[in-house]
């Protein structure tokens, strides 16, 4: 029997060596597949920014990025090619959305705490004019075909004409809605109603500002971001309750597929390039999910911080940028995320 019992632990010996180098090499391999998608390339600091952080804009020809820092009352502008902060602009009540006119070279900036719209010249960084849009002003996006700002707010989604500075109309809808994408044709756009008890999908005519259909989402509560893509007719929709993508089809408002995601969602964007869709949850983390046709799989998780749930997307860079607001005695800051 000793004879035997030697023999045995040799080869347990030699079987947990085998284990061991097994899955030594498959943990990079799987670490490596977490991050690939997406590498941190920097980090921009955001000196004396406290609260939350809403939206961001990119200004192209001026290689500027636009933060809305909502908690801290101010719009801060951070150069995109040095990844270095430019300035603080003071004078905004809760800047929630934010909006870049190129043809204008201005920016727009929704005031959620006085319900107004400001329109700043890209240039000199000052004030053209404010306009009364309605309560809980947020999310802004820009027409460039008809030259027409379009704000969320209580009431509907609100257009201003961006030459004027007037508010022409409104696509009239009961409660708030919250992120809306605006088609390159056909002059549809589609908003998310978050809703207290079922949320529900918009979708709008420009042309006519009135509401062409409502799509309900059971299953799919606390809607708040939406990104779009045109070439599949898809929306792609996060939900907070539970804490979820969903695709939706632009033309019978049919949920296409869906996937789990981190909670607290803000802002979502879509990678037409690599088919990705980048989650940004405020329970800490960037959720990469990849679209094979109406299939979507989570293939990376990149850890940024609580509270870090809203960014911005610049095909154009391949970046992700990602606003970390302060907390735990850690500064206010941009992360670059460059996709691969």
């Amino acid at each position: 029997m000793r004879g035997v019992e030697r023999a045995r632990v040799p080869a347990a010996i030699a079987c947990l060596i085998i284990l061991t180098l097994v899955v030594a090499s498959r943990v990079p391999q799987e670490a490596h597949a977490q991050t690939a998608a997406l590498t941190q390339s920097g980090v921009i600091p955001l000196p004396n920014v406290n609260g939350r952080i809403d939206h961001l804009a990119f200004d192209a020809a001026r290689h500027h990025v636009f933060v809305a820092a909502l908690g801290n009352n101010t719009v801060e502008v951070i150069d995109s090619a040095s990844n270095t902060h430019v300035k603080s602009l003071p004078g905004f009540h809760e800047p929630q959305g934010v909006a870049v006119l190129p043809d204008a070279d201005a920016v727009a900036v929704a005031n959620g705490g006085t319900g107004t719209l400001q329109l700043i010249d890209a240039r000199t960084l000052r004030t053209r004019w404010t306009v009364h849009i309605g309560d809980d002003a947020d999310n802004v996006r820009y027409d460039v075909a008809s030259r027409q700002l379009y704000v969320a707010a209580a009431g509907g989604l609100y257009a201003v004409d961006a030459a004027a500075g007037r508010v022409r109309g409104r696509i009239a809808i009961d409660g708030h809605p919250e992120s809306f994408q605006i088609a390159t044709s056909g002059g549809r756009v589609f908003a998310n109603l978050p809703g207290f008890v079922s949320s529900q999908v918009v979708a709008g005519d420009l042309r006519s500002l009135s509401v062409a259909a409502r799509w309900s989402t059971p299953g799919c509560n606390g809607v708040y971001p939406m990104a779009l893509d045109e070439t599949r007719a898809r929306i792609y929709i996060g939900c907070r309750r539970p804490a979820r993508l969903e695709a939706i089809d632009t033309r019978s408002g049919t949920v296409a597929g869906s996937v789990d995601i981190d909670g607290d969602t803000d802002d979502l964007f879509f990678d037409e390039i690599r088919q990705r869709i980048y989650v940004m949850a405020g329970e800490g983390f960037v959720d990469v999910i990849r679209a094979d046709g109406d299939v979507l799989r989570s293939t990376a998780r990149l850890a940024t911080r609580s509270g870090a749930r809203t960014g911005l997307w610049v095909p154009a860079l391949h970046r992700l940028y990602v606003a970390v607001p302060a907390r735990n005695g850690q500064g206010a800051e941009i992360r670059l995320l460059d996709a691969n």
